[in-house]
């Protein structure tokens, strides 16, 4: 007696049409990653040391591609922090690496830098979608950079008690939700130029918030403290509302209890002035404010002539680094209080 072809349970009780519709997809699926997987081993490595290494990832919002440097001589069971850094609207992972010079840090300081790319079919401007939190896709992109997180800790030497997030506008706003929704996952936030989560759940309603005209709304667990928050944000931002980063630092310092320090004019050489806030609880700080005169949507103190950058202001990403490493320096100072190791 012949033998029955094998079927899957998935399509015995589907239809021809099912099927053939089904099968479609998986190719297409298919065709998707393969163009995505091109698109990323195509670009050019930034210039300077260390390695430039394309990946991808998968998770509930699908596949994205991304790029991980790490810097020189970095050994085979080496672990060292990382920071994932989000790009803004029509930005590729490369153009964030570039602007940012965030490699050039990396090297000197030795930690590894994530740079996950967005789908254009996800969203056609490239933007994270930080705002789809009706649709649930905000949430699903979010688990899938998650995915990336814990892929490049496995293969190339990140450590997960170590990870920090940070990102410029669509990508600002992103990282807060990540923040938000996986706190334990996090040692520090970092928001450059974008919208606290829960001020808009659908496009519409986020050109509202970056208008100022919607105030965000934590859901945040008691249970699970938020990690330590950083905002930049330019007083002569035309495209995110200055008023955002105010309402981010507050609703992110209200959540955790802390309280408001008087702020501090300060200035480094001719860059752009900046006024600093820092929100405190118990002694310790929970968010810094800081307000950069004269700056618009752009990652401030940038390299120059690069897109959504001004390398008038004061440098970024040595901020953004430096609060990342104090978070580091506690977390290392509370484990040998308690009689534990980090590493």
């Amino acid at each position: 007696m012949a033998r029955r072809p094998f079927v899957p349970a998935l399509f015995r009780c589907a239809n021809p049409r099912q099927v053939r519709a089904l099968a479609r997809a998986a190719i297409q699926g298919g065709r998707r990653m393969a163009g995505q997987l091109q698109s990323v081993m195509r670009q050019r490595p930034p210039p300077g040391p260390g390695e430039w290494i394309a990946g991808m990832a998968a998770g509930p919002g699908g596949v994205r591609g991304f790029h991980v440097y790490r810097p020189p001589d970095m050994a085979p069971d080496e672990r060292l922090p990382l920071l994932v850094m989000l790009h803004g609207c029509g930005q590729t992972a490369r153009d964030f690496a570039i602007g940012t010079r965030m490699n050039r840090l990396a090297a000197r300081e030795r930690f590894l830098v994530l740079y996950p790319e967005q789908d254009l079919l996800a969203n056609p401007q490239g933007c994270w979608n930080w705002f789809e939190l009706r649709s649930g896709q905000a949430l699903a992109e979010a688990a899938t950079l998650l995915s990336a997180i814990d892929r490049v800790c496995m293969a190339h030497g990140g450590d997960r008690t170590r990870v920090a997030v940070a990102g410029l506008s669509a990508g600002a706003g992103m990282a807060a939700l990540l923040g938000l929704s996986a706190p334990e996952r996090f040692v520090a936030v970092a928001m450059h130029s974008g919208v606290a989560p829960g001020a808009a759940r659908s496009r519409h309603s986020a050109l509202a918030a970056m208008a100022g005209r919607r105030a965000p709304a934590l859901d945040a667990s008691p249970a699970v403290p938020l990690p330590p928050l950083l905002v930049l944000q330019g007083d002569a931002d035309a495209v995110v509302a200055p008023v955002n980063g105010e309402r981010a630092a507050r609703a992110w310092a209200e959540a955790g209890g802390a309280r408001p320090a008087a702020a501090q004019q300060r200035q480094r050489g001719q860059r752009l002035p900046m006024r600093v806030t820092a929100y405190r609880r118990r002694g310790r700080t929970q968010v810094v404010q800081v307000d950069i005169h004269g700056l618009g949507h752009d990652w401030s103190g940038g390299a120059t002539a690069s897109p959504f950058t001004d390398p008038r202001g004061p440098d970024a990403s040595a901020l953004v680094w430096g609060f990342v490493a104090r978070q580091l320096r506690r977390l290392q100072a509370d484990a040998a209080a308690s009689g534990q190791s980090t590493l």
